[in-house]
């Protein structure tokens, strides 16, 4: 079939439409191709199709910086330039909001995405599957299918303070684990990169299963890639219910360090951070602006992570309630306070409803993970005194859900939503809301 692509959805494909109106998800094109598909799937509200060729590019189609771009589901939007990236992060946030929570004003919602950092080597993290056929061994990244893993000697989306040596930390790290491999039966179930330009820390992590482990001669074989920390993240159980065991330190400082907002963190391998520094600082930035913070405020920062918001909440404001629930973020948090020496902040481990702060807020900062707000923090957080709300969300769609029951109990009113890139080359966005009291 012949298509005319017409705009970008928020996941890989584009949507165009069939001769009989039918919607058509489309992978391998962009806003405005002119596209000879092959069907994939026939739905009876949608079909998906595959481009098969480009019959009239798009004039924002672009050649992707990285030859191997088509071919990994990391950098699905590699081809649309980056301008019409922004535009379209910008159209799905205001579409969601419309669709999935019938904000009527959408529109006068949503500011311009921001681009913060560089469309290219803005990320501080890569990670590498591990794929293994007899006794050879490569790393490599998942293709769009999700389960193919396809070679790489370099990853363009790795920060690197000068040219050409990200392409030889990840290069250098997949010989030295494929040559470990071939000598030994090792179950790894992914390699993590950490790295940052601002610190210089350089951090190896190899998830595995529980058990024995050849410990020596990985950080062996490990020493020309130069890293401050290597580790073991060991875990357990069902592949989609892992769950971190613990974290051995095969060489170094056994954590990572990156400089932000002013200040220091420290995180373990499974900690949570942004993947995008330059673009984590600016939601700082955003989230400062919308709570104005004043010396005797009580703040309250749930989902708080190793303590991104935290921190800055803890030298602007009297005091910080801040809630985690994953261990290791949490054990993360009180030595980045301690580092800091800040001892104003009640650092909570726990579920963010089980574990609601009992003290009255001036101003709160909620960063959930993509699933959103549990209906009853809702509820809770609509019963606060604070003057304002900042939802820091990295889903439009959740977002969208959670504002709209916001709405419904009537005390917080969303007033602005600006969309932040902290992804270039995908389809995925940040966005930082301000809320107040009606």
């Amino acid at each position: 079939m012949r298509l005319t692509i017409e705009r970008m959805t928020y996941g890989p494909d584009a949507i165009a439409h069939d001769e009989a109106g039918k919607t058509v998800f489309v992978s391998g094109a962009v806003a405005g191709d002119v596209v000879e598909a092959e069907l994939v799937s026939d739905g009876a509200s949608f079909s998906k199709a595959r481009a098969t060729s480009v019959v009239e590019p798009s004039p924002n189609r672009v050649r992707p910086t990285w030859p191997l771009a088509p071919a990994l589901g990391c950098t699905p939007w590699a081809a649309l330039a980056y301008p019409a990236q922004l535009e379209a992060k910008h159209a799905n946030v205001v579409d969601a909001l419309a669709r999935v929570g019938h904000l009527a004003d959408a529109d006068e919602l949503v500011a311009p995405c921001e681009a913060p950092g560089t469309p290219w080597h803005y990320r501080n993290k890569a990670e590498l599957a591990y794929v293994r056929n007899g006794r050879h061994a490569a790393l490599g990244m998942y293709a769009p299918d999700g389960r193919t893993v396809v070679k790489v000697d370099e990853f363009p989306l790795l920060d690197a303070p000068e040219r050409g040596r990200e392409s030889k930390l990840v290069k250098n790290v997949s010989g030295a684990l494929a040559y470990l491999a071939g000598s030994h039966e090792l179950e790894i179930e992914r390699v993590g990169i950490r790295r940052s330009s601002r610190t210089g820390d350089v951090e190896v992590a190899i998830w595995t299963p529980t058990g024995a482990f050849p410990r020596a001669q990985a950080r062996r074989v490990l020493e020309d890639v130069h890293a401050s920390s290597i580790v073991r993240v060991m875990t357990k159980g069902p592949q989609k219910a892992r769950r971190v065991i613990g974290v051995e330190r095969l060489f170094g400082a056994g954590s990572w360090s990156e400089r932000i907002a002013g200040g220091t963190m420290r995180l373990s391998a499974p900690s949570f951070f942004q993947v995008n520094t330059v673009g984590a600082e600016r939601l700082v930035e955003l989230v400062l602006a919308a709570l104005e913070p004043a010396e005797d405020d009580v703040a309250m920062d749930l989902y708080s992570g190793a303590g991104t918001f935290t921190l800055p909440l803890a030298r602007a404001c009297d005091f910080v309630d801040a809630v985690e629930s994953y261990g290791p973020a949490v054990r993360d948090l009180r030595r980045n306070l301690e580092d800091a020496g800040l001892d104003n902040v009640e650092a909570t481990g726990g579920d963010a409803d089980r574990e609601f702060p009992d003290d009255e807020a001036d101003v709160i900062v909620v960063d959930p993970p993509r699933a959103g707000l549990a209906e009853d923090v809702v509820r809770k957080l609509s019963e606060q005194s604070a003057r304002a709300i900042a939802y820091v969300s990295c889903d439009p769609a959740t977002l969208a859900r959670d504002l709209a029951r916001f709405r419904e109990v009537g005390t917080f009113e969303p007033v602005s939503v600006t969309p932040v890139d902290l992804f270039p080359q995908t389809f995925h966005v940040e966005t930082v809301t301000k809320l107040v009291r009606s």
